[in-house]
């Protein structure tokens, strides 16, 4: 399929040609949901901690006599069953990462790709350059009715265009090898170079 490219200015730029295997698929929602799982909690800490009975700092004297009291029968006050006593079986650091196939994380990554092409928020254009500044760079993207846009660019994203571009709230910038499916599904618009449009076909044949 064919897709119109246009300058940061908003001139036309040609027509950049999109891979049907790669910007032409039928969406599927299950396949992103997977994807965009593994990618949320291989993200997640998992430092969550609690004190076990054995770490709680209270004395290990027994409480009161074992008979005679008319209560139950306790020992320290570092039972789970008092305040301020150790949890029982509470969350101890881990990770909650697991693992999903690369042929899988392509089809994620070419499904979103689709996803944004078939919602009619794929943007192309010629090339992501600027000399660094912000302030020129936000009143093109304005211009533009860009709002959070993610910019995919080649191999590697031009110096002055990241600087410009690291000020500007709800825009990012990744190269092609940052390409993910969550990003590219939270932005409002998807924005590939020419260049970036090259890398990921190269990237997910």
């Amino acid at each position: 399929m064919k897709a119109d490219a246009i300058k940061l200015d908003g001139k036309k730029a040609g027509s950049v040609e999109l891979s049907d295997d790669v910007f032409g698929l039928e969406p599927r929602a299950d396949i992103l949901h997977r994807v965009v799982r593994w990618q949320r909690n291989n993200a997640q800490a998992g430092t969550h901690k609690v004190k076990t009975r054995s770490e709680t700092s209270y004395s290990t004297k027994k409480i009161y006599r074992q008979k005679g009291t008319g209560g139950a029968r306790h020992g320290d006050r570092n039972a789970p069953i008092f305040r301020k006593g150790g949890i029982y079986k509470g969350p101890t650091p881990r990770s909650h990462g697991h693992e999903l196939t690369k042929k899988f994380r392509k089809l994620g990554l070419k499904h979103a790709l689709s996803a944004k092409v078939k919602a009619g928020e794929l943007v192309v254009i010629e090339n992501a350059e600027a000399d660094g500044k912000t302030a020129a760079l936000a009143k093109q993207v304005n211009a533009l009715g860009w709002k959070r846009a993610l910019v995919i660019d080649g191999a590697e994203v031009n110096e002055g265009f990241a600087k410009a571009a690291r000020n500007i709230a709800n825009l990012d910038v990744l190269p092609s090898m940052g390409a993910n499916v969550y990003d590219i599904l939270k932005s409002d618009t998807l924005v590939l170079t020419k260049a970036g449009v090259e890398a990921l076909e190269a990237r997910l044949k």
